[in-house]
């Protein structure tokens, strides 16, 4: 079955729209969606929309830290939990995140600027209005100006974890991160092992109790011995299999297009976590 629970729109830092990318789902027999834009849900009604009748599950992708070290937990709302109003907790949480974002956006410019690298701050706040910026903003106003390549290097050069011009970003712990989840009901998947080397095995150990019961096995970029590997992680751990592409259009180029397949009883697993009826 093919699913697509890890993409980004717009709305943080895709190229494509949240209808665009709900309608290439539908077109390309996607059965089950969620649109999970970092540290907002503000494209989540349009995606959903576009997508049609088929089962959508309301989620973000959260900002979170560990020793220095950013890690992203994905959040999913049942749809039993609706009718409640606890995901506007995490709402609140997201509304402050976004002013932390774009404060920090101005932080790391200033220090550009410092070092000779002008950015025009102001019209990248203006041009990101509605929605969540970040780094990879930042990354393609330096590729513009002529001071790196492309986006890669950006990073690699100027603005990754713990490089010169990287301010961290005050984010949940973990920790909290799990537990603001579980507050509001969601469903909490550790995303893209792969990004924390040796470290994921021990924070879902450490996790998996309090709420961290899903690791990200199918991931767009992932090969064989990858899937295996994690699959493998997920099964010793007794955590459920998640899926998606991570999918950001022409920001992230390797991934051309939202979906990914999974197996049936991968599936089932799925749709029995998440409460969803296909």
């Amino acid at each position: 079955m093919r699913i697509e629970l890890h993409c980004h729109s717009t709305r943080s830092d895709g190229s494509e729209t949240p209808t665009r990318i709900g309608q290439w789902c539908r077109d390309r027999d996607v059965r089950l969606m969620a649109l999970t834009d970092h540290d907002t849900c503000r494209g989540v009604a349009e995606a959903q929309a576009s997508f049609g009748d088929r089962p959508f599950v309301d989620a973000v992708e959260l900002s979170c830290a560990d020793q220095g070290r950013s890690v992203h937990l994905l959040l999913y709302r049942p749809p039993a939990t609706r009718d409640t109003d606890r995901w506007t907790d995490l709402q609140d949480h997201l509304e402050a995140a976004h002013k932390a974002r774009r404060q920090r956006v101005r932080t790391i410019a200033a220090r550009l600027e410092q070092a000779g690298i002008a950015i025009d701050v102001d019209d990248l706040l203006a041009d990101s209005e509605g929605r969540s910026i970040g780094r990879p903003d930042l990354a393609r106003a330096l590729v513009k100006s002529g001071a790196v390549r492309n986006a890669r290097q950006a990073f690699d050069r100027y603005l990754g974890d713990g490089k010169p011009f990287d301010e961290p970003l005050a984010r949940l712990s973990v920790a909290e991160g799990v537990e603001l989840g579980r507050a509001v009901g969601a469903r909490v998947a550790l995303a893209h092992p792969h990004t924390l080397d040796d470290r994921a095995e021990p924070l879902l150990r450490a996790h998996r109790d309090a709420g961290l019961s899903g690791l990200e096995v199918y991931y767009g970029q992932y090969g064989r011995k990858q899937r295996a590997r994690f699959r493998a992680l997920a099964d010793e751990l007794g955590l459920v299999p998640t899926g998606g592409s991570d999918f950001h259009g022409a920001a992230l180029p390797q991934v051309e297009r939202p979906g990914i397949d999974v197996d049936d009883r991968v599936a089932k697993t799925l749709v029995d976590w998440l409460g969803v009826t296909l």
